[in-house]
């Protein structure tokens, strides 16, 4: 058994050094012009100087690059691949096939992880995409642990899978929030970066509150609760998938850094002895559970039943 890739989304170039310490060892950035939920904004000049500290301590840089393409940013994906290539990134995350395509006539040795976030949800669908040229496929969030061994057990690509942090519900091209307080006369600065002005959908009935995220790419929903499945990672650990992610979007940079260091911990510990491992993850969670935000609570997503709509 090899030891997974812990892949973690920074906030700023200068999370990527503690990150790179904390035991991360690949990381996912981007700008919102071309990338879903990102956890931070990354231009070109930040990517540059992310993969340079990255590779200075030997780990990895992906940059999201999936987005749903329109018509007129097409002509401009050509020149950002060729840009990711020269900055040395790892490997480009995409979910359109205009990237695909584009990244085979313009950078023909770039990476490619394939990630829709819904529709990785068997290995045809994993180890078609790989046929067409991708080296990883993201999982979907809503298979069960059972799915996600058997899919690893079949595919021909590299497998990711979400550990640990919130997930989209649901999303729409349209800036929903900004039209409707412009409808309303309004002006609203939409800031979901800045912790103090996140925004909710209230469901009282299930005492649930539901971030909402907007970006470039429209409004995204996202998930009451965060997935935290540190005390649960045996079977996927003998089952080899390849890199678990812990996304940090809408978290502190002091948030991320302590759940990787438990999520390395975790990790390096079941390599050593499985036993201990078993003995400690409870410790573990305990650990994250006490800075855990007061408005979201921790459970195990999807792992462990069916999905119900």
């Amino acid at each position: 058994m090899k030891k997974p890739e812990i892949l973690v989304t920074p906030l700023t170039v200068n999370d990527i050094l503690p990150l790179a310490e904390a035991g991360a060892d690949a990381f996912v950035i981007g700008e919102q012009r071309y990338g879903l939920r990102l956890a931070g904004e990354f231009n070109r000049v930040d990517v540059q100087k992310s993969v340079e500290l990255a590779h200075s301590k030997g780990k990895k840089v992906y940059l999201a690059m999936n987005a749903i393409f329109h018509n007129e940013k097409i002509a401009e994906l050509s020149e950002y691949i060729q840009f990711a290539a020269a900055a040395s990134v790892d490997a480009i995350i995409f979910g359109d096939p205009a990237v695909l395509m584009i990244a085979k006539e313009v950078a023909p040795d770039m990476k490619l992880h394939w990630s829709t976030e819904t529709t990785g949800t068997n290995w045809y669908t994993c180890n078609y995409w790989g046929r067409k040229g991708a080296k990883r496929a993201v999982l979907a969030r809503e298979i069960n642990m059972d799915a996600i061994v058997e899919i690893k057990e079949n595919a021909e690509v590299e497998i990711e899978v979400l550990v640990h942090g919130m997930s989209c519900m649901f999303q729409s091209k349209r800036s929903l929030l900004g039209n409707y307080y412009e409808y309303q006369g309004k002006v609203m600065e939409v800031e979901n970066r800045k912790m103090q002005k996140n925004m909710f959908l209230h469901d009282k009935e299930r005492e649930n509150k539901y971030p909402i995220f907007e970006d470039e790419n429209g409004t995204h929903i996202m998930s009451p609760n965060d997935i935290c499945i540190i005390d649960e990672l045996q079977d996927m650990l003998e089952a080899g998938v390849d890199s678990f992610k812990i996304d940090g979007i809408l978290k502190s940079p002091e948030y991320i850094l302590a759940v990787t260091k438990a999520y390395r911990e975790a990790i390096d510990l079941f390599f050593e002895d499985a036993d201990a491992y078993d003995d400690k993850k409870g410790e573990l969670l305990a650990t994250i559970e006490e800075i855990q935000p007061a408005n979201r609570s921790l459970d195990t997503g999807f792992f462990f039943k069916e999905t119900v709509y």
